[in-house]
């Protein structure tokens, strides 16, 4: 059977990142009494939903060639909104998720339309909207932590004799829909030839414009799940929430192959990376590391994973 060079590829770098987690859960499993037990393997699949959605939304992102660093600014922004809705207001649980999902995308709209439009770097956009959204989280919560009570819980909570939660599967389908949407639909062949070179989509006599708002609103959008995710875990509205989120989603995009210079990138491949990622910090953890020699080893890997993207840009 003939097999396509893209298609060869994709499937070569999903191996490739199959064999380094198999690599790094050995390693553990071999170093700790416990690594290797369902408590630990649940417990890992049960805390990243929130990471997993926000880095799917950034994936697109930096595959039409921005960069979001307002994402958990955002998430923050959008939990507040949501916790403020149902405590103070009293609204029903449906309509406060509506409201937060809302809040992330129009952040995300105004992000994308303010970089394409005026042709401003998404890093400068993106960094005030980090402290506008931030701001506007503290003023959502009068600056003080929301107890949301129960009415989220089962979002998060591990479903019997399988230990894994809702939150988990709704993140691996919006995972499968992404990389759909990304290969099988005509936004995604626009964001990749946008990210690949936006000149040239300009001269064909297209707008560049509608793809980069939509694909900055849907990072929005899947900002407002990742909070309804996070609060749902936490049981709280915390404006302080998601502080360092863009580190995390921009290091597991990096470690699953996406380039930082637009054009390339997978959200299957994103997904290994976030599970690398929570794999590795959990593994360290175990083993009695220190929390700043978790970040030396987590940036020794993000940096070792920019000089691969470097090295596989000057091949091609």
């Amino acid at each position: 059977m003939n097999v396509s060079p893209g298609l060869r590829r994709g499937l070569l770098q999903y191996a490739g990142m199959f064999f380094a987690l198999s690599v790094l859960v050995l390693f553990f499993s071999l170093r700790t009494k416990t690594f290797w037990s369902a408590t630990t393997l649940t417990t890992i699949a049960n805390s990243i939903p929130d990471l997993t959605v926000v880095a799917v939304g950034m994936t697109l992102i930096l595959i039409v060639g921005g960069i979001d660093l307002s994402v958990g600014s955002v998430m923050a922004w959008s939990g507040s909104v949501m916790a403020m809705l149902m405590v103070d207001q009293g609204w029903p649980v449906a309509g406060s998720v509506a409201a937060a999902l809302l809040v992330g995308t129009v952040c995300g709209c105004i992000n994308g339309w303010i970089n394409s439009h005026f042709r401003i770097p998404s890093f400068i956009v993106t960094l005030g909207m980090l402290e506008i959204a931030r701001g506007g989280a503290y003023l959502a919560t009068r600056s003080e932590t929301k107890y949301l009570g129960p009415r989220l819980e089962w979002l998060s909570e591990p479903w019997l004799g399988i230990g894994l939660s809702p939150a988990f599967w709704i993140a691996i389908a919006i995972v499968a829909i992404a990389q759909w949407l990304l290969h099988r639909t005509v936004l995604g062949r626009m964001a990749v030839a946008i990210g690949t070179n936006s000149e040239t989509v300009r001269m064909s006599g297209l707008s560049t414009i509608p793809t980069q708002v939509a694909i900055f609103g849907l990072g929005g959008f899947l900002c407002g799940i990742a909070a309804t995710i996070q609060c749902s875990r936490l049981s709280t509205a915390d404006p302080n929430a998601g502080a360092g989120m863009e580190l995390s989603a921009i290091a597991a995009c990096v470690i699953g192959g996406t380039s930082l210079r637009g054009g390339m990138g997978s959200v299957i491949s994103t997904f290994f990376g976030v599970l690398i990622v929570s794999v590795l910090q959990t593994g360290l953890a175990q083993m009695g590391a220190s929390d700043p020699i978790k970040r030396i080893v987590t940036g020794a890997v993000i940096v070792l994973a920019v000089l691969l993207d470097s090295w596989r840009s000057r091949r091609s």
